[in-house]
């Protein structure tokens, strides 16, 4: 059984092993404890046990952003990325939400094709040759802008 749910400390761990195992021994053991001090973290847990998170703040120009979603290898193309973005967006508070990716992640390009983001922008420079592209998801109506009649 899949379950999505805001992480608890006792996850902690749980979620630095899991992020090291997908990139291959790379910490962020930092950035994931400010995270869980500063920001919602949810977690997919099949048969109780994580097996992906994401990591959601307003860091983006303060702007809702999703900033990290691991899903461990073994259990991707099950619907766990998909069921944790929408955990991020259904916790989201304005009417816009954004993410990014490499230009060489085409997984996750294909994630935010299917769930309704558009591309937004791009920099480059962040990992040489391999620029990052910006997605935006519209969650609410945009208001229009006031229309001018021409009656002054």
């Amino acid at each position: 059984m899949t379950i999505i749910e805001r992480a608890s400390s006792q996850d902690f761990v749980h979620i630095c092993a899991l992020d090291e195992t997908v990139h291959q021994g790379a910490s962020r053991r930092r950035f994931i404890g400010e995270a869980f001090a500063h920001g919602p973290v949810a977690v997919a847990r099949v048969d109780g046990a994580v097996r992906g998170f994401v990591i959601f703040d307003e860091s983006f120009f303060d702007q809702f952003f999703v900033r990290l979603l691991i899903v461990h290898p073994d259990f991707r193309r099950r619907g766990l990325a998909t069921a944790l973005m929408r955990a991020a967006e259904l916790d989201c508070q304005g009417a816009k939400i954004f993410t990014s990716t490499n230009q060489s992640n085409l997984p996750m390009q294909r994630l935010c094709d299917r769930l309704g983001f558009v591309k937004s922008g791009f920099v480059e420079n962040l990992d040489e040759g391999d620029p990052e592209l910006i997605y935006v998801k519209f969650l609410a109506p945009v208001p229009d802008a006031p229309h001018d009649s021409g009656d002054d």
